[in-house]
């Protein structure tokens, strides 16, 4: 016993020995042809106090002259930077980024952040705050605001109530109707597992009659068939922790005390606060009808943990003075990360020129 025990310490030590070897927490600058800093360019980490918290950010950019783009991350409660490093989308190239976590997430993590914040329009709240620095700041009359998925769900509202802050809303799997989602997504795994003759998946999904799908438990449980049928973060992606947490945890950008402080803000924004909940129950749709600024939507054809037909049905009813969707063939719920090279053209080509050359066909 003493034996497996001073196995069991030493492999711990060693592991929290890698994880502190592998977390600076400094970002690298950006270098020129000689490995010098690129000059004009941008590689930071701040922290701001937003709101009466203090939250954090990465602002990156080559040339921090470039239109700002604030990026809104998912979850809620999950910061997409260290994700975004391992599926280089390299948005710096052609703007300059604020990756922020937002409140309650990641660098802006506190279990001294009052409940009663932790609600939706406070974030929305948050995200003018956040604008307004990054317009102060840059001097800029107007950003882009870019949003995916839970991030989506306050993107798309605060560019419709604050149009005079943004240049174009840019949605990656646009939330419209999530429980609707839900119970596609649980239809279409059904059938697809009893194709397969999957009986062992099926009785798991038993347990889940429509009316208990949205709990806990059932998100749980979700993840695996969902990644398993290429429906989930990504087409190839198989698991979260080879996906996701890996690459939360081995940032180097991030402390270990931030790398845990990830995991403690997603439990706290989704579990804690219920911001998942609300989410679910309420229909965009209804919500917000008419955008006065360009709206650009990207979404995977194999997306279903936001419903693609959903998003696309929500995109054609949407008045905008100006929009367009883009289908990404060979993705599902993250496309920016899945098909960079076709997002960044995107972006390069259409959103900045406010065009809509390379969207779908009608």
């Amino acid at each position: 016993m003493l034996l497996i025990l001073s196995i069991i310490l030493a492999c711990i030590a060693l592991l929290t020995i890698t994880l502190i070897a592998v977390s600076p927490g400094k970002p690298e600058p950006f270098r020129d042809s000689t490995g010098k800093p690129l000059e004009g360019s941008i590689s930071e980490k701040i922290h701001i106090s937003i709101n009466g918290v203090d939250m954090g950010m990465f602002i990156m950019g080559k040339d921090s002259t470039k239109p700002v783009l604030l990026f809104l991350h998912g979850g809620p409660g999950m910061p997409e930077y260290a994700i975004s490093r391992e599926y280089p989308l390299s948005l710096e190239n052609c703007f300059t980024v604020c990756w922020w976590d937002q409140r309650g997430a990641g660098l802006s993590y506190s279990p001294d952040i009052a409940p009663e914040t932790m609600n939706f329009e406070q974030l929305i709240s948050d995200v003018f705050e956040v604008t307004n620095y990054l317009r102060q700041r840059f001097n800029q009359e107007k950003i882009y605001l870019m949003a995916h998925s839970g991030g989506t769900f306050t993107g798309i509202q605060a560019a419709a109530r604050a149009p005079e802050l943004y240049k174009a809303y840019i949605a990656v799997s646009q939330i419209s109707n999530q429980a609707e989602s839900e119970r596609l997504a649980f239809k279409y795994m059904t059938e697809q597992f009893a194709r397969l003759g999957d009986k062992k998946m099926l009785r798991e999904f038993a347990k889940y009659p429509v009316e208990k799908i949205n709990t806990p438990e059932y998100y749980v449980m979700r993840d695996k068939p969902m990644h398993r049928l290429g429906i989930g973060t990504t087409h190839a992606m198989r698991s979260v922790i080879s996906g996701v947490f890996m690459p939360v945890m081995l940032l180097r950008e991030y402390t270990l005390s931030e790398k845990i402080n990830v995991w403690r803000g997603k439990a706290m924004t989704t579990n804690t606060a219920g911001l998942w909940n609300k989410l679910v129950e309420t229909n965009l749709t209804r919500k917000v009808t008419r955008l006065e600024i360009p709206v650009y939507f990207c979404h995977g054809a194999f997306d279903y943990t936001v419903s693609y037909p959903l998003a696309k049905e929500y995109f054609n009813k949407l008045e905008t003075p100006l929009k367009a969707f883009y289908t990404f063939g060979k993705s599902a719920h993250s496309p920016l990360f899945e098909e960079p090279e076709k997002m960044q053209r995107i972006l390069q080509e259409d959103v900045l020129k406010g065009i809509t050359g390379l969207a779908d066909a009608e």
